[in-house]
């Protein structure tokens, strides 16, 4: 499943990074580059929740899952592919 990464991408620029330059890759990890603190992970797990309508579980918050724009997109098609294929 296709998933709008710019949409996430956007969310991260326009609400977690406060007074820094804009200019990270998707891949750059949120973590090593300071880009998001713990606070806006939360903040970040609340939107996708509610943008995606999935709740995250506690084995779902790992840096494999959250730590950059395109770890987050494969990480929201994943759980939506699994969603779909339990209500089919």
């Amino acid at each position: 499943m296709q998933i709008n990464c710019e949409k996430i991408r956007q969310f991260v620029v326009d609400n977690l990074v406060y007074d820094r330059a804009c200019h990270f890759s998707n891949d750059d990890s949120f973590l090593e580059e300071g880009i998001v603190d713990s606070t806006g992970i939360l903040e970040l797990i609340h939107f996708l929740e509610l943008e995606y309508g999935f709740t995250l579980a506690d084995g779902d918050l790992t840096p494999e899952n959250l730590d950059s724009v395109n770890r987050i997109c494969a990480f929201v098609g994943r759980k939506l592919v699994e969603a779909h294929s339990q209500v089919a």
